[in-house]
């Protein structure tokens, strides 16, 4: 009988796992909530059930009988794959106690806070009164977000500053990201100013080793989708050592063993912080499409050569900058969205993907899912990369009946 690995998400994101699993020689049990997920074509058993369901999943596993269970890039199918993990005694490179930590916002701000890895201010809220109160405790400037969610879902830059809104006004925000929690709860934090990162970085018997560090883009206020990065960070020397040393300090705070991380940091005025960390790959195509075109280190075969006990290779073969950037559209009905001529022949553009298509409705920005598509470049340094990505923008034509 062949080797089974047993994948959490069959996203378009999920995919080069699939197929790293696949060119390893395994069957591929893949598992999504979406009976349309991009995934299923290329894995040879179906399941579709919620990642986030960890007793069904269970139950399938049980069934099935997987060698390995696990995720690519999705925050909340970690806490899934720990706890089926634990359950069928398969070894234990995340617990399921840590992975609370890895994918709970309130969990992970306790744990690195006893850790004394620094962290925003920060309140969890389970009511609109203790959510009221957190709002004046930090003088009516912070950020509201669920704490059991990804993709800038739910997150808000609340501005109640001299008591601007009335309780009406808070209580419709706490509404909106309330509708985005999956447990109904919320963290409201003090609000960060600075650059943000992010770091790739893979653990093997509890050793970390840094990959990458990279530039993040966000939207203007009050929204945080992220519409581009950038690899390697163009920070100086100085601030990316203390960004590695803080996200080392992070990873081991969790208890992660054996896997990928992906630690957000924002470089405050008062140092590093951590925004947040996954004991996951890096989502956004950072650890698919950008990681090997800046180092030529795949670190998503890597993941899957860790959790099947193969030797791993983490010897960066290339020096370059890579660059994506996300395409956006206003509220509306989309008519046209189309690429130049012009862009098939750009010198370093890689890719150019569109999500949506003409007559889809698009309602603008405010989570990672809003996104319309995305390019992508590659260039002697991260300064030509991220150029040549906004140029190559230019040429995709988006038209939007409001």
């Amino acid at each position: 009988m062949g080797k089974k690995m047993m994948i959490l998400g069959a996203s378009a994101l999920q995919v080069p796992a699939i197929r790293a699993a696949k060119d390893l020689g395994y069957e591929v049990i893949s598992v999504d909530y979406d009976p349309n997920a991009v995934g299923f074509a290329l894995a040879d058993t179906v399941l579709v059930v919620s990642t986030m369901d960890k007793e069904e999943v269970l139950r399938q596993a049980e069934i099935h009988k997987p060698d390995i269970i696990l995720t690519s890039t999705s925050d909340g199918p970690v806490r899934t794959a720990a706890y089926v993990n634990e359950k069928l005694g398969k070894r234990p490179d995340l617990s399921y106690e840590d992975s609370l930590c890895a994918t709970i916002k309130s969990h992970m701000r306790k744990r690195l806070s006893e850790c004394h890895v620094p962290v925003p201010t920060f309140f969890a809220v389970r009511s609109k009164e203790e959510f009221l109160k957190a709002v004046d405790s930090l003088s009516g400037y912070c950020i509201v977000k669920p704490a059991d969610n990804a993709g800038s879902r739910g997150v808000v830059l609340l501005d109640n500053t001299d008591g601007a809104k009335d309780r009406e006004e808070l209580l419709k925000i706490y509404d909106y990201s309330l509708g985005n929690s999956r447990d109904g709860e919320l963290m409201v934090e003090e609000v960060m100013t600075g650059p943000e990162v992010s770091v790739e970085a893979l653990t093997i018997e509890g050793e970390t080793t840094i990959v990458a560090v990279t530039d993040k883009m966000t939207t203007p206020l009050p929204y945080f989708v992220e519409i581009g990065h950038c690899e390697p960070s163009r920070l100086p020397a100085k601030t990316i050592e203390e960004i590695k040393e803080l996200a080392l300090k992070a990873v081991k705070a969790i208890r992660l063993q054996n896997g990928p991380s992906h630690t957000e940091i924002k470089v405050t005025p008062d140092g590093p912080k951590i925004v947040e960390l996954a004991a996951r790959l890096g989502g956004d195509f950072i650890t698919s499409k950008l990681v090997p075109l800046s180092t030529g280190i795949d670190l998503v075969t890597a993941s899957i050569r860790l959790a099947a006990h193969l030797p791993v290779d983490l010897t960066q073969t290339i020096s370059k900058g890579a660059a994506i950037r996300f395409l956006q559209a206003p509220a509306g009905t989309l008519k046209e969205l189309s690429a130049d001529k012009e862009l098939e022949n750009m010198p370093g553009i890689i890719e150019v993907r569109f999500y949506c298509k003409e007559g889809d409705k698009v309602c603008g920005l405010h989570s990672s899912n809003d996104r319309i598509g995305h390019i992508i470049a590659q260039a002697d340094t991260p300064e030509e990369a991220a150029r040549l990505a906004e140029e190559a923008m230019k040429h995709v034509r988006i038209l939007v009946q409001p």
